[in-house]
């Protein structure tokens, strides 16, 4: 039987330590979030509607981007067991020059309307961090403004190749005059993809204010509040569009850009160029052929073709296939340090978050930011830790096993057939065909790199973790 007692003041003074209260709501609020998923809630509770479903949204039945989530809870780690853990290295070097972490800031757009540090507040947090920041064509900052405040850091400019190109390049030469290191020439983006939200909200430039928009900002005075008292948005033409963001996007990207025109933009640039939007190992290994320093797998965070392929899944194969030829790097899908510890064992120099990064804006500005890095970077060591690993070079494909969810389905072996003869019938087409455009206005400065014949195709493997027959090949070849 239970012997009880009446407790003594001694016994109880140990159990009764009160931790100290925080008087900083922000800091109160931010320190209670512990992974990504914890920032999103807080940014969905602070952000209006409109503003919080166009980060949160992709293309259409949002597909795209639920598979890529679901690829990397779909994983398994095979650690090692018995190995002296006590200091991990999460840092090497990335195009060149040392990284902290093997994770940056992607380009996102319209990043003032989202909480009105913007950039400045990511640039600023990436510099401290020591990671790169990407500066979206469409961001909300100018270039010379995030140049100020990351001004020693690895600055990144992405490009959108306008229709309008005379404008697409100033913006170039004024990313190299102000010190960026890198183009990231985004390629995915022929048209808009269709972003059934922000059509839904009446997300436009400048926000409209229906009923529902004012019934929504009740309960989130502060978002509105810096919205309205900060400097107006400000970017190219978005002071006098009066559309959605997609019309806008649709009024500005470019269907006939090729390869011949990377390979002019390529020489206006002094630095790195990596491409961004490479979805299949053929257009991967073409762009090795190039000299490019480096692509990112990526279908764009789901945002432009919805059931586009998974990044992830993808990434095995064309670590395989280029081997030490460039950089490989991915976006799309990660939200933990776990997604990019497996990135990085399976090929990925480098990845690259947009999402995360705007849940820490939203939730609490720069102090958001810096809390987002730190979530990651804390999630980072501690994996690398558990698998027993000391540094980045130590990851391997042995480490993550992809389990298999989505297998691609045999196809008849006429169609087969008909794709590897593709891209010879187009090259000869294109031989035989005049050129149906003149030079733009843009190349008369500048001599034009021709174009490269179109490489043989590859022998892709199927995403599939295990053997496939050639039509499964070709299928994930050309998906």
């Amino acid at each position: 039987m239970v012997q009880r007692r009446i407790p003594k003041i001694k016994d109880l003074a140990p159990l009764m330590r009160f931790k100290a209260p925080e008087l900083n709501a922000k800091k109160r609020r931010l320190d209670s979030a512990l992974t990504i998923a914890d920032l999103r809630a807080i940014a969905q509770r602070r952000t209006p509607k409109a503003a919080f479903d166009y980060t949160e949204g992709a293309a259409e039945g949002e597909i795209s981007l639920q598979r890529a989530r679901q690829a990397f809870e779909d994983i398994q780690f095979n650690p090692s067991i018995l190995r002296d853990v006590s200091t991990v290295n999460t840092g090497w070097d990335v195009l060149g020059a040392p990284v902290s972490l093997p994770f940056g800031i992607a380009p996102t757009g319209f990043t003032r309307m989202m909480q009105t540090e913007g950039e400045i507040a990511g640039a600023g947090a990436a510099g401290a961090a020591g990671i790169p920041f990407a500066l979206s064509t469409m961001g909300t900052t100018a270039i010379e403004d995030v140049k100020a405040a990351n001004p020693t850091g690895r600055n990144w400019f992405q490009l959108y190749m306008w229709k309008d190109r005379p404008r697409s390049m100033a913006l170039v030469e004024r990313a190299a005059a102000a010190g960026f290191d890198t183009l990231l020439v985004t390629v995915d983006v022929p048209v808009a993809g269709a972003r059934l939200r922000d059509k839904r909200n009446g997300f436009s430039i400048p926000p409209q204010l229906t009923a529902g928009t004012v019934v929504n900002a009740i309960p989130r005075p502060e978002w509105w509040i810096n919205f309205l008292t900060t400097e107006p948005l400000a970017f190219a033409s978005l002071d006098r569009w009066s559309g959605t963001v997609g019309e806008l996007l649709d009024s500005m990207f470019d269907p006939t850009v090729t390869f011949e025109d990377l390979e002019w933009i390529k020489a206006q640039w002094p630095g790195k160029v990596v491409v961004k939007g490479v979805q299949n190992i053929a257009d991967a290994r073409r762009l090795a052929d190039m000299g490019v320093d480096g692509i990112t797998l990526s279908n764009h965070g789901g945002r432009q073709l919805d059931r586009a392929p998974i990044p992830f899944h993808l990434l095995p194969d064309v670590a395989r296939e280029l081997g030490k030829d460039m950089e490989i790097h991915l976006d799309t899908g990660i939200m933990s340090g776990a997604d990019i510890v497996a990135s990085v064992a399976l090929g990925a120099r480098f990845t690259m978050v947009g999402r995360a990064y705007l849940y820490g804006l939203m939730a609490g500005g720069r102090q958001g930011v810096d809390r987002m890095i730190d979530i990651l970077g804390t999630q980072v060591a501690r994996t690398m830790r558990l698998l027993g690993v000391n540094s980045l070079e130590e990851l391997n494909p042995s480490h993550v096993t992809q389990l298999e969810r989505l297998i691609p389905r045999a196809v008849a072996p006429a169609v087969v057939a008909a794709a590897e003869a593709a891209p010879a019938a187009a090259a000869a087409a294109r031989a035989r065909a005049p050129r149906a455009r003149a030079p733009r206005a843009a190349r008369a400065t500048t001599a034009e790199a021709p174009a490269k014949a179109p490489a043989a195709p590859a022998a892709a493997k199927s995403r599939a973790r295990k053997p496939v027959t050639k039509a499964e090949a070709a299928t994930a070849a050309d998906a």
